[in-house]
């Protein structure tokens, strides 16, 4: 990952599509989950329609992949030209209030190379998931992350995140990930009910921190980057989880259709079914 992080840019990105298409063949397990995934919320595409996003999200997962090395290893100013930042007035405006940013998103591709790059601009604190099957991993992963942001919080650091936000600094959470039916609602997530996490409502109310919504996309000619931290239209939280759920869900599912292959689709988003359903979407 070191090595491939000093490459070009150019050798880089063609070094991720190549990966992606690699894993395209080899990892069919990956490939169904995507296709799954694909086909629930995206019922409208034909089969070549279909299959051609597959593709293209393998893809951009690949790149994203080698972004990932350049976030942990490289040095941040080769990619400062890159990058365009859009909505830091929004940032400053809540800091102004003293009681810390809650700033959610969801796992876009590039998200790694995102904080990389707006470390270099603004702090930034993380929370992430341990690999516990894998330390010599973990440790990597935590050290290059280290590097760029002032805070990593593991998941389960409760106390430590919203020390951060006491703090009036800016906290950065993802809360798209499927961690089962404890400390989750059923929200809809392109129509479909899917666990969703609880734990951002539970971060901003906290210190009744403003909440801000984090997009970072690789632009479609892969020649940058475009970051932009937005102002919510709604209430959160509203004091009811099932309802932050589905404000979080449907802000997320905009995001998303912007630049669909560029979400983290390789990810089993729907393996926890709802009360009373026994739904396997994933079992082949």
């Amino acid at each position: 990952m070191w090595l491939v992080a000093q490459l070009p840019f150019s050798v880089q990105l063609g070094t991720g599509k190549f990966l992606g298409w690699l894993s395209y063949h080899l990892a069919r397990g990956r490939r169904h989950v995507c296709e799954v995934n694909l086909r629930l919320c995206f019922p409208e595409l034909s089969e070549s329609e279909h299959r051609n996003l597959v593709k293209r999200t393998f893809a951009a997962n690949g790149i994203g992949f080698i972004e990932i090395a350049i976030a942990w290893c490289a040095k941040p100013g080769r990619y400062q030209s890159r990058v365009a930042i859009h909505g830091l007035e929004n940032i400053e405006e809540a800091l102004k209030e003293g009681k810390g940013i809650l700033l959610l998103g969801c796992h876009l591709s590039c998200f790694e190379i995102a904080g990389f790059l707006f470390s270099q601009v603004g702090e930034l604190n993380v929370t992430y998931r341990a690999n516990d099957k894998n330390p010599l991993f973990d440790a990597f992963m935590f050290n290059g992350r280290a590097r760029l942001y002032s805070g990593v919080f593991e998941r389960k650091d409760i106390r430590g995140a919203m020390r951060c936000l006491k703090q009036n600094r800016m906290l950065w959470y993802a809360p798209d990930q499927d961690y089962g039916a404890q400390h989750s609602v059923f929200a809809p997530f392109f129509g479909i009910p899917a666990a969703t996490i609880t734990a951002g409502s539970r971060f901003a109310a906290f210190n009744d921190s403003p909440v801000l919504f984090f997009t970072h996309y690789r632009r479609p000619d892969n020649s940058g980057y475009d970051l932009y931290f937005s102002k919510l239209d709604e209430q959160y939280p509203s004091g009811d989880d099932e309802r932050d759920g589905e404000i979080i869900n449907r802000l997320m599912e905009k995001a998303i259709r912007k630049q669909p292959e560029q979400y983290l689709w390789l990810h089993k988003r729907f393996k926890t079914s709802p009360p009373g359903q026994d739904r396997k979407p994933y079992q082949k």
